[in-house]
């Protein structure tokens, strides 16, 4: 007997060793899930081998898998997954027992046992929450009752074992499960001999081995939401900032160009001319990578702005596209670039600005802005 649980309990540590480990990328927070998220039933056949106390100095057989021990029975269960690595359920086991008795002669009882038990899921635990992990290994103990129908009386029990989980979609899984049970000594309806001093404890219980096969039913919300990620929601906040950068660099570097344009500007002639000047610096539209529908329509509200002065004073408006030089070839950065600032010039034209006060440049790939994301635009600007 002794020798049945040690390889039974080496057998668990190895399979826990060899389950799949998750990919790194994988390992990450969960958010707690609702009530009704990540509920389970099970249904499983049972071969069952029971050791009863009254064998004990009776010069029987130690190994417990024997046929006059032996019977089929069934098991369902219903439970809830908590977290990714901690789970309960509620177990029910039948149907048939056996007495087993110095003579070796099969005496058969019925029966019923209830226990609640706690799921640990050592794959998810060690090796981090995969969805998609095909083998979960699970270690579990509880404790419960023993109902035996044929005297009509109770015993108290307690379990532990060895769940394997094959994963055949999102909702169904392949159980493969190996169990101990360990009852009062009146579990079967007969009072075994009381231990002695040399006696081992564990042979004066009544005791039920068992291997199941059967399958996993997932219910309601099944897996796991990743906590938010406080990090990326800086970036992102940090990357809104330095869009603005961009923007201001654009204006100061405008502002620049009209003072040395005005600087260098030659005095008028004697009739005197109203020259109106657009005081607003080239306008920059933003694109996703490798794409060429603007990011955010947020970005034409200035772009208005120019098509309303160039309408009111027919002048030009010159569209310039960029890609960043960081990726893609050149070929495909230049056209990703004519076709971002085409996208703009449309748009343009959807304001009312006549094509022909519209001119288009395309200047491939860039690294002109820092980050490199800032280089994927087109920007939009008064010419004469």
């Amino acid at each position: 007997m002794k020798k049945l649980l040690i390889v039974l309990a080496f057998a668990g540590v190895c399979m826990s060793s060899m389950a799949q480990d998750a990919d790194p990328t994988l390992k990450y927070s969960v958010a707690t899930n609702s009530f009704w998220s990540n509920w389970f039933i099970q249904a499983n056949a049972n071969w069952s081998a029971f050791y009863s106390n009254e064998e004990h100095g009776a010069n029987l057989p130690v190994s417990p898998i024997k046929s006059f021990r032996a019977t089929p029975n069934f098991s369902v269960a219903v439970g809830k997954w908590f977290t990714p690595g901690i789970g309960l359920r509620t177990k029910f086991y039948g149907i048939w027992g056996r007495q087993v008795q110095p003579e070796e002669v099969k005496h058969a009882y019925k029966y019923w046992n209830i226990e609640e038990q706690v799921l640990l899921n050592v794959s998810n635990i060690l090796c981090g929450y995969n969805p998609n992990r095909v083998w979960n290994v699970s270690l579990f103990g509880g404790a419960g009752v023993d109902r035996n129908w044929d005297i009509h009386a109770y015993a108290m029990s307690y379990s532990l074992g060895l769940m394997n989980q094959f994963r055949l979609c999102d909702r169904v899984a392949l159980n493969l499960e190996l169990g101990w049970l360990y009852k009062e000594h009146d579990a079967d309806g007969i009072y075994g001999q009381m231990p002695t001093t040399t006696a081992i404890y564990w042979e004066n219980h009544d005791q039920q081995l068992y291997a199941e096969l059967g399958l996993t039913f997932n219910l309601g919300k099944t897996g796991w939401e990743k906590t938010p990620d406080v990090d990326a929601i800086k970036a992102l906040s940090q990357a809104q900032i330095d869009a603005l950068n961009a923007q201001l660099a654009d204006a100061n570097a405008e502002n620049a160009r009209l003072k040395n344009l005005l600087a260098n500007q030659k005095p008028a002639p004697a009739e005197t001319q109203i020259v109106k000047e657009y005081a607003c610096p080239a306008t920059s539209v933003f694109f996703n990578i490798n794409k060429w529908n603007i990011a955010s329509k947020k970005d034409l509200v200035n772009v208005k702005s120019m098509a309303e002065f160039a309408k009111e004073n027919d002048v030009n408006l010159l569209v310039k596209g960029y890609a960043d030089s960081a990726t893609g070839t050149p070929a495909i950065n230049q056209t990703l670039s004519e076709k971002r600032a085409e996208t703009v010039a449309n748009e343009l034209v959807k304001m009312g600005v006549s094509r022909d006060n519209i001119k288009t440049e395309a200047h491939g790939g860039v690294a002109d802005l820092s980050p490199v994301s800032y280089n994927r635009r087109a920007t939009v600007e008064v010419v004469k």
